[in-house]
C-alpha cells in the first residue's frame, strides 16, 4: 500500500447521516472522491438524492436513502436493506444535530427532550446499528461529530453542549467496547462552520464577524474543511486511531481571550 493509497477508501461502503446538507454533504462527496461507494442518508430524501446525484456526476457511486435516527424502526429497516444490497457497512459518519438557543432557564422539557433525542439519542441509535453489522462483517470505522461547545459554552448553548461532550465519552465507550471486533471510533469537534445550522449566525453581520474574529485563524470554515479531515479518519491512515477526538476549530479551543496583548 502507498503512502497516498492509505488515505483512500476505495470500494468501501460508507454510510453518511446527514447527507443533505452542510459537513455531511462535503464528507459524503469527499468520500465519493476517495473511492467509497456512499450511501447518502437523511431525513429528507430529496436532499440525499442531490448529495448523491453530485458524487455519481463526477464519476463515483452513490444512492440515496432516508434514515432518521430519531425512529429506530427508520434506522433498522435502512441498515436491513443496506445489508441485503452490500453485506456490510465499512463507514458510518454521522452528523446530525439542533440547537435550540435558548438560555437554561428558560429551556421547557420538550425542548431538551428535542435536542437530546436528535443529538444524543439519535446518534447513539445509529452507531449502535451499524456497529453490530460491523463486528459482524471484521471492522469499520465510525465518525460521530461533537464541536467545540464540548469544551467551551456561552449563553443559550448549554443543552447543546451538554450533548455535544455527551457524545465524547459515548464515542470512547464504544471505541473501548468495539475494538477487539476491529472497529475504531472516533469523534470530530468542528469549530464554527457556514451550515445551515448557523444559518441565523450568518443572518446578524455583528455576530457572524465576531465568530469569525474568535478563532486564530480569523475566519469561518467550509463544509469541506471539516469533510477532509473526517476521510481521514475513515482511512487506513488512521489505523491505530481509535477513541479520539480531532478539534477542527481553526485554532478557537487554543487561542486565549479576544484580545492581542501589545507585546
Amino acid at each position: 500500500m502507498s503512502n497516498v493509497s492509505v488515505f483512500r477508501v476505495d470500494q468501501k461502503i460508507a454510510l453518511v447521516v446527514g447527507a443533505g446538507s452542510g459537513i455531511g454533504q462535503a464528507t459524503a462527496i469527499a468520500l465519493g472522491q476517495s473511492g467509497a461507494i456512499v450511501i447518502c442518508a437523511d431525513v429528507k430524501l430529496e436532499a440525499a438524492q442531490a448529495t448523491a446525484d453530485e458524487i455519481v456526476k463526477d464519476g463515483s457511486q452513490a444512492v440515496a436513502r432516508v434514515i432518521d435516527i430519531r425512529s429506530r424502526a427508520s434506522i433498522d429497516q435502512q441498515i436491513d436493506q443496506i445489508q441485503k444490497e452490500h453485506g456490510k457497512i465499512d463507514i458510518l459518519v454521522a452528523t446530525p444535530a439542533v440547537n435550540v438557543r435558548k438560555r437554561l432557564l428558560t429551556y421547557t422539557d420538550d425542548e431538551l427532550d428535542r435536542v437530546v433525542d436528535l443529538n444524543l439519542k439519535g446518534s447513539f441509535r445509529i452507531a449502535r446499528a451499524v456497529a453490530q453489522v460491523m463486528s459482524d462483517s471484521g471492522g469499520g470505522s465510525i465518525i460521530l461529530t461533537s464541536s467545540i461547545r464540548s469544551l467551551v459554552v456561552e449563553p443559550g448553548q448549554g443543552v447543546y453542549a451538554a450533548t455535544k461532550a455527551s457524545l465524547i465519552q459515548l464515542a470512547r465507550g464504544f471505541a473501548v467496547e468495539l475494538a477487539s471486533k476491529n472497529v475504531r471510533v472516533n469523534v470530530i469537534a468542528p469549530g464554527v462552520v457556514d451550515t445551515p445550522l448557523t444559518a441565523p449566525i450568518k443572518n446578524s453581520s455583528d455576530w457572524y464577524a465576531a465568530y469569525g474574529n474568535r478563532s486564530a485563524l480569523k475566519r469561518w470554515a467550509k463544509p469541506e474543511e471539516i469533510a477532509w479531515p473526517i476521510v481521514f479518519l475513515c482511512s487506513e491512515a488512521a489505523s491505530y486511531i481509535t477513541g479520539a477526538v480531532l478539534f477542527v476549530d481553526g485554532g478557537w479551543t487554543a487561542i486565549d481571550g479576544r484580545f492581542e496583548p501589545p507585546l
